[in-house]
């Protein structure tokens, strides 16, 4: 048996969103982000030499026993292991490549920026085993950004920042618990890549970046003194994209019944107790829970509460 290659890509959860590229080739954000990476929610890729003149995929986005992945993801995923080799130096060879999820995929929980990290990851083992050299680490993350956006987030932790060609670690002091309440994990059927493209017929785009900048130095400092306000600028913030969906020409959305229904209880119980976790989504319609270390008891209260009606992915 030849030689193997492992790499793992995490999750991650944008607390002040990016929504627009300034170019789709390289998959540069219109505006500055933050980030939460969810180490927990994680895709490994084995990589192996191939047995044939071509590459072989087995792709489980949904855990060892899913069903594989679907066309277009799947045509996502080997368009980009193309980018990778050429990137890599390996174009002449060809690979048998397993990937797997621990959570649902194309729901709106970043499963592509988790994916291609580890795409990312498995192939830079095999460059570095080849060419007995390293890329940095940055340059990876910039390099798995042009398959997937916000991967290039999930490489650094706890938070980061991507704000155009840079991404860094955040170190605040503030330690989270998560949990994500899956609501609906049937795929999208507006992918993130076409949400990016519309949103640029909302007139509310035009300043977008400004808002997103001024809430992204509000929540930093929130987060370390003001809780009550961290939740109300999150808030905020992930309805400020959906109202860019819904304010597009013409209009989409990710919220149902369900979604609504759990945020109003969400909302709630925070006027009811003037306190509780963090409250975000993504391009999707499920909905992430981040608590202080001090609320492990509100932790698991929630996360009680929520399995019981629903699929959740915690830390």
């Amino acid at each position: 048996m030849g030689a193997t290659y492992q790499g793992v890509g995490f999750s991650n959860i944008a607390l002040i969103k990016y929504m627009g590229k300034k170019s789709s080739k390289l998959n540069q954000a219109l505006n500055v982000s933050l980030s939460y990476t969810l180490d927990h929610l994680q895709t490994h890729v084995l990589l192996e030499d191939s047995p044939t003149d071509a590459d072989i995929y087995n792709l489980k986005p949904d855990g060892p026993d899913s069903e594989s992945l679907g066309p277009e993801a799947s045509l996502k995923f080997s368009r980009f292991v193309e980018v990778l080799k050429k990137e890599f130096q390996l174009e002449s060879q060809f690979f048998k490549i397993s990937s797997v999820n621990n959570f649902p995929s194309d729901c709106g929980l970043a499963s592509s920026a988790s994916s291609l990290m580890a795409l990312t990851e498995a192939l830079h083992e095999k460059y570095k085993a080849q060419h007995q050299k390293e890329i940095p680490h940055l340059d990876r993350a910039l390099l798995s950004r042009q398959g997937s956006g916000s991967s290039c987030r999930s490489f650094f932790k706890p938070f980061s920042i991507w704000d155009g060609d840079q991404v860094t670690a955040v170190n605040l002091p503030v330690e989270l618990l998560h949990m994500v309440i899956v609501v609906d994990k049937k795929p999208k059927a507006v992918s993130s890549t076409q949400a990016h493209q519309r949103v640029q017929s909302s007139l509310l785009l035009k300043d977008r970046e400004q808002r997103a900048r001024m809430r992204m130095g509000q929540l930093i400092g929130a987060l370390q003194s003001d809780w009550k306000k961290a939740f109300e600028i999150c808030w905020a913030e992930f309805w400020d994209m959906h109202g860019l969906f819904e304010t597009s020409m013409p209009p989409f959305g990710y919220l149902g019944a369900e979604s609504l229904k759990v945020l109003e209880e969400l909302r709630q119980s925070w006027e009811l107790n003037q306190d509780g976790p963090l409250v975000t989504m993504d391009a999707g319609p499920n909905i992430h829970l981040l608590f202080r270390s001090d609320q492990k008891e509100l932790w698991n209260q929630n996360l009680q509460l929520w399995k019981s009606r629903y699929e959740c992915h915690h830390s």
